[in-house]
């Protein structure tokens, strides 16, 4: 596979270009550190013609900062782990529009989460873009439009992600909880601190990078995706069919497990050291 031909390349934020254990000056708690050379790179595949899409759990309004942070201006970004894909556009708010937003009713995950997890905070990133909470989640990867209210109000509401967060449970408890809610209709992947993402039924990362591909006639073997954690499984899993997929260093098991590849961890930039490995030619 010549390095020649426009290849689709996958990024996870938080993790894998982020590194939240290391920050340089001005750097903002959330924002993250990203290697300057990392960031060098990630660059030098843009301007190539390789496209770069960012593919996150994060909300719009906290990727795209990272986004310019970054200095691409990349033609598709894909946020809210695959539940809105933005697609560069002028005119459009930090230069993007909504291309794709998908959204369903989180009423009955939402009830039979509550039985199980009676501690529990309750969030609706909703589709037009803003946030409803029951009690404060404090995060910077969350959208900045905010407004506590009542759990009843989250029901019955059109939702692109459900973010439940449970402080009182350790990683273990909370695993066994949510598996045993058999919860049905819906993806969802679980954070590394009691926290479930929940997104509408077969939405992911991969989903929404599938039509990405689609759209921007790139064969899946030109495909390269890099993530950490277990809402990247998916998207990694689809990448390593036909293309290339890399786990880092410090991914759980399960992530490292349908990887194509491991690399280093984030403090060791090991995501440098993959596109490196994969482009090489290009002087990264």
């Amino acid at each position: 596979m010549s390095i020649a031909e426009p290849h689709l390349i996958a990024l996870d934020l938080d993790g894998t270009v982020l590194d939240h254990g290391s920050f340089g000056a001005g750097d903002e708690p959330f924002s993250g550190y990203v290697d300057a050379e990392l960031a060098e790179a990630i660059r030098a595949l843009h301007e190539y013609g390789h496209q770069v899409v960012i593919a996150t759990g994060r909300s719009v309004d906290a990727t795209l900062p990272i986004v310019e942070k970054l200095r691409i201006r990349p033609e598709w970004v894909v946020a809210a782990n695959g539940a809105v894909t933005l697609r560069r556009d002028p005119l459009g708010p930090r230069g993007y529009r909504k291309e794709v937003v998908e959204a369903f009713d989180p009423s009955d995950a939402l009830v039979k989460i509550r039985t199980k997890l009676l501690t529990a905070r309750y969030a609706v990133e909703l589709a037009d873009g803003g946030f409803l909470y029951t009690d404060d989640i404090p995060s910077g990867t969350l959208p900045s439009q905010q407004r506590k209210v009542e759990f009843e109000e989250l029901l019955g509401v059109q939702a692109s992600r459900v973010v439940v967060v449970s402080p009182d449970y350790e990683l273990e408890q909370f695993l066994s909880a949510v598996e045993s809610l058999g919860l049905t209709h819906v993806s969802y992947s679980v954070g590394s601190a009691s926290w479930l993402d929940i997104a509408p039924d077969g939405v992911t990362k991969a989903s929404a990078l599938e039509v990405v591909a689609e759209r921007l006639g790139i064969d899946r073997s030109r495909v390269f995706a890099a993530g950490d954690g277990r809402n990247d499984i998916e998207m990694l899993r689809w990448a390593a069919k036909r293309g290339d997929s890399v786990a880092m260093g410090q991914a759980p098991p399960e992530v490292q497990a349908v990887a194509g590849r491991l690399t280093g961890t984030v403090e060791q930039v090991g995501l440098l050291a993959a596109l490196r490995d994969r482009f090489t030619g290009i002087g990264l």
